[in-house]
């Protein structure tokens, strides 16, 4: 059998583990002995393979939203439904024109078509992967440059599920000798390219809609270490200052992170406030910072005050 590309010495003129001189790994090399560059290698062929697999999972592409339809969306998650004759003359557009957005929305998962108009998804199921990948794009991107910031070289962290948490991954492939334990294959994949990282992946069942990875094997990897940073993301938050989701699954992964976490940083856009979900994660005195784009609602500045929770708001260049 030929041997195996190495993904490591691609990656530099002179392979620092002794690979031989046509870049590919001799059975007495480091790259078959060692364990780190092997991970690496797998993680390599995963991310591959995830290219070829995605397209079962995503049956409608992410709309790229345009202005108008994101302040649709908004208007309809504050409203609780919304008429398409309202909606025309609110955007004062044609209502053939409002039709073509809700029908994109509508396809996407990003909201539900009853007769006469539309409204949100249910609070017992999230929306679409590929439709949360499009909702507040560039403001998870501000926000996952303002995380990054936050975060020095040679940190250890959980990075946990969420489009936003991949954002924040992306923006951190800039640093160096990141140690991370992840339950996203996403965001494995993804830093896996930086081959000053340490990336370990946890155990579990995988979700074919979103490569996330949970179950009991997955939290039993996380409580077996403490790491500097705990990077979760929510699919809501209660006026109260409760943390919401989806998936039981999910959260327990979720409750470990915040258990084996020195600092718990929340990465979460404001069309997160006042939005509900059925399963309680935990409450705002748990996290340390987070990380938003809009003042939360005035609601939550008691309990902000009281939890001791520092805000950060990201502009548009990731500052704040």
């Amino acid at each position: 059998m030929p041997p195996e590309p190495c993904s490591l010495s691609a990656a530099r003129p002179a392979c620092r583990h002794a690979c031989t001189a046509s870049g590919r790994c001799s059975p007495a090399s480091p790259c078959r002995a060692q364990r780190a560059p092997r991970r690496v290698c797998i993680l390599t062929r995963m991310r591959d393979h995830l290219r070829m697999e995605s397209t079962h999972y995503r049956t409608v592409p992410a709309p790229a939203l345009n202005p108008r339809q994101e302040q649709l969306v908004a208007l309809v998650r504050q409203q609780g439904f919304a008429e398409v004759e309202g909606l025309a003359t609110r955007f004062e557009v044609t209502p053939q024109t409002i039709r073509r957005d809700l029908t994109l929305l509508c396809d996407a998962g990003v909201l539900r078509r009853y007769h006469g108009g539309v409204s949100m998804p249910s609070s017992v199921e999230n929306l679409a992967y590929t439709a949360r990948k499009a909702l507040q794009a560039r403001e998870k991107q501000h926000i996952a440059a303002r995380v990054a910031r936050f975060i020095p070289d040679d940190a250890s962290l959980f990075i946990n599920l969420g489009t936003t948490n991949e954002e924040v991954a992306r923006a951190l492939l800039q640093h160096r000798g990141l140690r991370v334990i992840t339950n996203n294959l996403n965001v494995a994949v993804m830093l896996s390219a930086n081959p000053s990282f340490e990336v370990i992946v946890a155990g579990g069942v995988v979700r074919g809609r979103d490569q996330g990875v949970t179950g009991e094997a997955t939290v039993e990897l996380i409580r077996q270490f403490k790491v500097d940073f705990g990077v979760i993301g929510i699919s809501g938050i209660d006026l109260d200052g409760t943390l919401l989701d989806f998936d039981y699954q999910e959260v327990r992964v979720a409750q470990a992170i915040i258990e084996h976490s020195r600092h718990v940083l929340l990465a979460a856009d404001h069309s997160k406030f006042g939005r509900n979900a059925m399963v309680r994660l935990g409450a705002l005195a748990q996290v340390h910072d987070w990380f938003t784009d809009r003042p939360p609602p005035q609601e939550l500045a008691s309990v902000l005050a009281e939890a001791g929770t520092r805000v950060h708001l990201a502009d548009a260049d990731g500052t704040a």
